[in-house]
């Protein structure tokens, strides 16, 4: 009898645990958060060598800072300062340290599975005002492929040329 009453006991422990668990779990959904990203610099500069198809911009940038998250439902928040073209060459000096471009979106690259094959899929948000000190705040939400395995998010330009990656 006393056997049976604590089985009893855990049994109904367990059921009434798992949702508080299950909630505890779910509070923080992301499937990324970053506090850096790279700028693109050669040799990713051009679509010689993209990265999951997505192109380096054509000259080296650099950036000042960079944060984000990207929620298992899709949201995508990213802010960036300072996003500029290099202070070097082969950037024309009058263009070192300057955005000569208004607009910026993000482009999620996530590995995925399609038809029991390995696929690489990007999705785009739309474009976002940017400021020629190269500041900019993207807030929306993708579609994201399921699975999307090893996300990489990509400030890029207008038509999807990167000029900053998560990464160091």
């Amino acid at each position: 009898m006393v056997q049976r009453m604590v089985t009893l006991v855990a049994l109904l422990s367990a059921v009434l645990l798992a949702p508080s668990m299950g909630t505890a779990s779910s509070q923080d959904d992301s499937v990324v958060k970053f506090e850096v990203m790279a700028p693109v610099t050669e040799p990713y500069t051009g679509a010689t060598n993209a990265i999951r198809g997505v192109p380096g911009g054509g000259l080296p940038w650099e950036i000042d800072e960079a944060k984000g998250k990207l929620g298992a439902n899709g949201r995508l928040k990213v802010e960036v300062e300072g996003l500029v073209l290099a202070r070097r060459a082969p950037v024309p000096a009058e263009l070192q340290g300057t955005n000569p471009v208004p607009n910026f979106k993000a482009i999620v690259s996530c590995q995925s599975i399609s038809g029991g094959a390995a696929t690489t899929t990007n999705v785009e948000t739309g474009l976002v005002p940017a400021s020629t000190d190269g500041d900019a705040r993207i807030n929306t939400f993708v579609a994201l492929p399921r699975p999307c395995i090893a996300p990489i998010i990509f400030v890029t330009s207008p038509t999807g040329a990167w000029f900053s990656a998560t990464g160091r």
